[in-house]
């Protein structure tokens, strides 16, 4: 009887000890202790590309690979929407994504996004690729090269294919994924739904938010440039990594029409400093924009054929005003600058449609913009320097006065209110109307006057 008390007690003791550990685990304590011990342990690096793949989104996306690098980051992980971009832009992050010690994701997000042109390149050189529902990726047929002879501009189309193929094949063997349909998306320009890619083994998942894809992507090994890594993304920190303002402003003025702009403003704000001394305001305005105009250009395929000839319509502008030619100088100009606006940025070999270029609108209006501030700034500085003196000794010229003595042939004159010594070539008397002729130091040399 007694052995079957002890053994009551020592069931109802471990009964006890069970819910009172249970207890202590379901302690909202116990779990925050735990939650910030894994959110600060792990963490997942993400940035947002919305838009054309250029030399600022290429610095962007290579300084986000490297401080997810230092940070430790589980990954980094860029969401991505956009139509392409420049080859030499894309072939840079394609190094940097081979070469990162931190695994990269491309997420082409959100619904309705795509990954175009570029944006292939890059999805296949991720380590891990992901699209939401209704996303799509493909068309990545680089586009013709401007300038050149037909054949000559065949042949350079094919070698730029045949590179753009050789270099997304490359990638797709290195990340297992499906090489035949990359070769198709180059040359074809086809494009696929993210159902189909995901059957055809170019992406890795279909997930229709950042936790889903975390999820999806946990315990998946990925090989680096030196090591293989396994992702424990489950449960890790989103550390959201945006565009600094400096990134932001020179991915704003990089837009082609945004530079043209920049350009035509600052070379009138400098015109109009040189041509009014002293304004200050246009000077400082005008050497602003033009060094943001020369920036922008740098990350710009420029023509510098284009460039000269919207120089040589700023010169055909002002010499209207001081040559008469009855408007052909105005005509030229017009049509120079049409011309230089049109051929300003050249198309290189990209990989994305439409190719970087002016809008059409925004020529037409800076062109007579241009083409009317030149002739109403040139015009008032020429009628300024016409104009005749009113003020000081040259403003004598010219005044009539009367005779206070005989002239004969010198004497005193008053003059613009004045007393004025004054000689004459002939003799004049006194009360006479008298005609300023010329201003030597202190003396004025007069006329008799008629009127």
């Amino acid at each position: 009887m007694r052995n079957k008390l002890f053994a009551a007690i020592a069931v109802g003791l471990g009964m006890l000890l069970q819910a009172a550990n249970a207890a202590s685990l379901a302690s909202p304590d116990f779990y925050v202790t735990q939650a910030d011990t894994t959110s600060t342990s792990r963490s997942v690096h993400v940035i947002r590309i919305n838009g054309p793949i250029n030399p600022v989104a290429a610095e962007y996306i290579v300084d986000a690979i490297e401080e997810a690098a230092e940070a430790d980051a589980e990954c980094l992980i860029i969401e991505l929407d956009t139509p392409g971009g420049l080859m030499e832009s894309t072939r840079i992050i394609i190094k940097a994504m081979l070469a990162s010690e931190v695994p990269v994701v491309i997420y082409v997000s959100p619904s309705g996004a795509r990954a175009a042109s570029a944006g292939v390149f890059m999805t296949y050189a991720a380590h891990l690729a992901a699209m939401a529902p209704s996303t799509n990726i493909g068309a990545a047929h680089p586009v013709n090269i401007g300038g050149g002879g037909a054949d000559s501009s065949n042949t350079m189309m094919e070698k730029v294919t045949n590179d753009a193929v050789a270099q997304i094949k490359t990638v797709a063997e290195k990340r297992g994924r499906n090489v035949e349909w990359a070769e198709e998306a180059v040359r074809k320009s086809v494009s696929i739904t993210e159902k189909e890619a995901l059957e055809k083994n170019v992406i890795n998942f279909i997930a229709p938010n950042l936790d889903s894809l975390l999820i999806q992507m946990n315990g998946r090994e990925v090989e680096l440039a030196r090591h293989k890594a396994k992702l424990q993304t489950a449960g890790a920190k989103i550390i959201r990594n945006e565009m600094s303002w400096r990134h932001k402003l020179l991915d704003k003025i990089s837009d082609p029409n945004i530079a043209y702009i920049l350009f035509l403003l600052g070379f009138a704000g400098i015109y109009f400093e040189l041509s009014n001394p002293g304004a200050i305001l246009p000077g400082v305005l005008g050497g602003i924009f033009l060094i943001l105009a020369f920036y922008a250009f740098q990350t710009l395929p420029v023509n510098w054929a284009g460039l000269l000839l919207i120089l040589f319509a700023v010169i055909l502008f002002i010499l209207e005003v001081k040559v008469t030619s009855f408007g052909i100088l105005t005509i030229g100009g017009v049509v120079a600058m049409f011309l230089g606006s049109v051929m300003l940025f050249r198309r290189p070999a990209t990989v994305f449609e439409p190719a970087i270029r002016i809008s059409l609108q925004v020529i037409i209006l800076a062109t007579l913009a241009t083409a009317a501030f030149f002739a109403f700034a040139v015009g008032l500085t020429v009628k300024a320097h016409r104009k005749q003196v009113t003020t000081g000794r040259e403003g004598m010229i010219g005044e009539v006065g009367i005779a206070l003595t005989d002239l004969n042939p010198s004497g005193r004159v008053h003059v613009h209110g004045e007393i004025w010594q004054a000689r004459s070539d002939t003799p004049i008397e006194k009360d006479q109307p008298v005609k300023v002729l010329e201003v030597s130091g202190l003396q004025l040399k007069v006329e008799r006057s008629n009127g």
